[in-house]
């Protein structure tokens, strides 16, 4: 893998923003990129100051995202594109009509319609897209795929996926301040967005653990925050191609989980669960009546990587190191992309997986209100 330095320039990801420093942080954690210019903000304060703490030169420094696309675009690889998802559909056609790569924080829009819009502009064989879903760059997750190919757990037949939290009912401290949610989650969309925020994780996981798309769901929607009308809490059913079935849980309202993210598998011949707040670990189990822990200084066959293992296994990796796998990935993709060479890359998810995600939850919201099972179109 080529280790050149690409050069990224943001949209958005401000010191206000709630992902901002993760992607600054893990995208230059293994030297792959450097970011050397922005419009962070629309705030001149936040902007400015976010410049200053990341040591951006202020002639990079910008108030408004179409200026430094004209300034920059000569000077840069990639930009990262960190607004809310309501923004992103403007600033997404014009990176495609400059033919600029980008890297875009999920979910990609807000919905199918979007999504039909979106398509007039982009091309798959023109243009370079990743959308960040980094749950799976955990080892093991990626060890869990390995094992699921190689047939360890038998033929898979359920899988079960949770994202429960509590940020509106309790929410989290930043540094010794409150964190309300903010402005744009508290409005739904053509998805609610809980699944634009939560669920087009779980979805993603889903997929990429099975190689499958489910093609029917039977959702229930519920609000039990103190904000009226806002979905706070989907439970949905699935079923998936050659009989397997699944089922989804995210909250915002689940006292006690500050991100409870969960994934169980099972198999003819066994089973395996992972918890994101015991990252390095990943719980197995066989109908002989084996059970097994496999961590990083296990049997792993995947997991093993030295990509893996900055530190020894001991001394857990986390959410920041995951992002950074997936910026690696992303690198080798898009160095592949500059040299006009085949993405071979299978941790690279774009427009597909976007739309694939949005299409499952919009048929969750028809199920919700028919009360029945809906196909996802």
């Amino acid at each position: 893998m080529s280790k050149h330095c690409l050069k990224l320039a943001f949209i958005g990801g401000g010191a206000n923003s709630a992902v901002g420093y993760v992607h600054f942080s893990a995208a230059q954690l293994d030297n792959r990129f450097k970011v050397v210019a922005g419009a962070f903000s629309r705030d001149s304060e936040h902007n400015l100051l976010t410049a200053q703490q990341w040591g951006i030169e202020a002639k990079h420094t910008y108030s408004n995202w179409q200026t430094m696309l004209e300034k920059e675009r000569q000077n840069i690889d990639a930009v990262v594109v960190l607004t809310p998802t309501p923004h992103h559909l403007e600033v997404l056609e014009t990176l495609f009509k400059l033919n600029i790569p980008t890297i875009c924080e999920k979910s990609l829009v807000c919905g199918s319609d979007e999504m039909q819009q979106l398509a007039k502009c982009y091309n798959p064989k023109k243009h370079f897209l990743a959308v960040t879903f980094n749950y799976s760059g955990y080892a093991m997750i990626r060890e869990l795929k390995n094992l699921i190919k190689l047939n360890k757990l038998g033929d898979i037949q359920k899988i079960h996926l949770e994202m429960p939290q509590e940020g509106f009912k309790r929410p989290p401290e930043i540094a010794g301040k409150a964190s309300p949610p903010q402005s744009w989650r508290l409005q739904d969309y053509a998805v609610p967005t809980i699944c634009l925020d939560l669920g087009v994780h779980l979805h993603h996981l889903s997929s990429y653990l099975l190689d499958l798309e489910p093609t029917q769901t039977s959702a229930l929607y519920a609000t039990h925050s103190q904000y009226p009308n806002l979905v706070d809490d989907v439970q949905m059913l699935l079923k998936y191609p050659n009989n397997i079935t699944g089922s989804m849980w995210m909250s915002k309202t689940a006292i006690g989980h500050r991100n409870g993210l969960k994934v169980r598998v099972y198999g003819t011949e066994g089973s395996a669960t992972w918890y994101q707040l015991n990252p390095d670990e990943l719980e197995l189990y066989f109908n002989d009546g084996r059970r097994e822990i496999l961590d990083r200084a296990g049997q792993c066959q995947y997991a093993h990587q030295f990509r893996y293992n900055r530190m020894k296994p001991g001394h857990p990796t986390g959410f920041v190191e995951a992002f950074a796998n997936l910026y690696t990935d992303i690198h080798q993709a898009l160095c592949s992309y500059l040299n006009s060479e085949e993405n071979a890359n299978e941790y690279v998810f774009g427009f597909d997986q976007a739309r694939d995600g949005l299409a499952l939850f919009e048929a969750a919201t028809r199920s919700n209100q028919s009360g029945s099972w809906e196909a996802v179109k």
